[in-house]
């Protein structure tokens, strides 16, 4: 039984397996999309060719090698396509914490002699918060513009901030724990007119909102993506780099990626980056339907529970994301909790959650640290059904009673805003 098991759950890349084979005492509900996706079976299928018999490197003249190579060309078109880009102007990277450091440190160092300083927000991920401290250490500026209550740049607060010595401005398309989507555009125009690189972390955007570089991102320099946050494998990423872009190589040691990104390509990882992307742009439509549906009906849902509000933009924000903060309690019992209910979420990034700490973001956009403890973030995914949603508005209400009855914080009579 035990080998059965294991066979089913190999070959099924889905997660909501387990609610029939290991979890049939529960129900299981995986509502963490954002911190990663479960790997698609069309994807899994098109990827085992170049983990067995095509395993040969992609660099080498005889027939396996040449069919790696061919495999990387044609996912790179894959990609390519669905942003509306020049293949050229693709190149694979072992994930977005890799383009976001080769977009950021490469573009810094390659214009250093123009100028020392950068533009960002204290609302972006780790990938790109952590490469501008470092710079700072070698020299760098790094101006962190203000956001709104909602988690907005202002574009007017962009423009204003840029110098004479400006190499470089990196704003996130959406950000990874609240949701909200910037004004990449209008950031982009400004960019253009003042002739600074633009680079933008769109790991939470892809496949989830549709992108074309050479229309509505046209003035988008560096995109960052990664494909295990829609339905890929981990460990393959891409950097969209418009041609003309001066950037540093950021690995040395041999001529792949145009000599770029040196490293043997992780060819089935590649292939899988590319069938994931064509499978996210073919339903992107009646994905953007289906999350905001179950969405909305989940948010209306848990606003009924007293002390809870939303956080982010209400309406400029990821079609999946909900961040939710319920006063008198502890995001982390609350996780915990919902986990013995077979509920997986998050209390905010999975990059930093294992932090007591409340996130950056929410301190970002005023949160009150007695409100930002009590966070909880559900992102959807395409294997959510209209039943899941029921069930965390079933357990829910119970769950957050419980803790609050045992809160010394919580009184009945408290009221606040939702």
């Amino acid at each position: 039984l035990r080998e059965a098991k294991y066979t089913i759950n190999s070959y099924c890349a889905s997660p909501y397996f387990h609610r029939g084979v290991l979890m049939a005492e529960k129900r299981f509900v995986y509502m963490d999309h954002a911190a990663t996706t479960f790997t698609k079976p069309e994807v899994f299928e098109a990827m085992l060719p170049f983990l067995k018999e095509h395993f040969g490197n992609p660099s080498s003249l005889y027939s396996i090698g040449r069919e790696g190579k061919e495999a990387v060309e044609a996912a790179r078109e894959q990609l390519a396509k669905a942003l509306g880009a020049n293949s050229e102007e693709i190149y694979f990277t072992s994930g977005g914490t890799e383009s976001d450091n080769w977009a950021i440190k490469g573009t810094a160092f390659a214009r250093r002699k123009r100028g020392k300083h950068i533009i960002t927000t204290p609302i972006e991920h780790h990938a790109v918060l952590y490469p501008c401290e470092y710079l700072e250490t070698q020299g760098f500026d790094v101006t962190y513009l203000p956001v709104d209550r909602y988690g907005l740049v202002d574009p007017a607060e962009v423009e204003a901030a840029i110098r004479e010595d400006t190499i470089l401005i990196s704003v996130m398309y959406a950000n990874n724990e609240i949701g909200t989507i910037e004004p990449i555009s209008e950031i982009g125009e400004i960019a253009q007119e003042h002739e600074i690189p633009f680079h933008t972390d769109a790991v939470q955007a892809i496949g989830k909102i549709p992108l074309d570089m050479k229309k509505k991102e046209r003035n988008v320099d560096m995109l960052s993506l990664s494909a295990h946050k829609f339905y890929g494998p981990k460990g393959i990423g891409a950097l969209f780099l418009r041609e003309g872009t001066e950037i540093d190589n950021y690995m040395h040691g041999g001529g792949q990626e145009r000599k770029k990104r040196a490293g043997t390509e992780n060819v089935a990882g590649i292939v899988g980056l590319g069938k994931a992307i064509e499978l996210a742009a073919a339903n992107l439509e009646e994905h953007d339907r289906k999350m905001r549906k179950m969405r909305d009906r989940l948010l209306a849902g848990l606003l009924e529970i007293p002390h809870c509000r939303l956080n982010g933009h209400p309406e400029k924000r990821l079609p999946d994301n909900l961040n939710l903060s319920f006063e008198y309690i502890e995001g982390e019992s609350l996780l915990l909790m919902l986990d013995e209910m077979g509920v997986c979420c998050s209390t905010g990034s999975a990059c930093s959650s294992g932090s007591l700490e409340p996130s950056h973001v929410l301190r970002a956009i005023g949160l009150p640290p007695e409100i930002a403890q009590g966070t909880l973030r559900l992102t959807l995914g395409d294997e959510n059904t209209e039943e899941d949603i029921d069930y965390v508005l079933e357990v829910m209400p119970e769950i957050v009673g419980k803790l609050r009855a045992i809160s010394p914080f919580y009184k009945p009579e408290n009221i606040c805003e939702k």
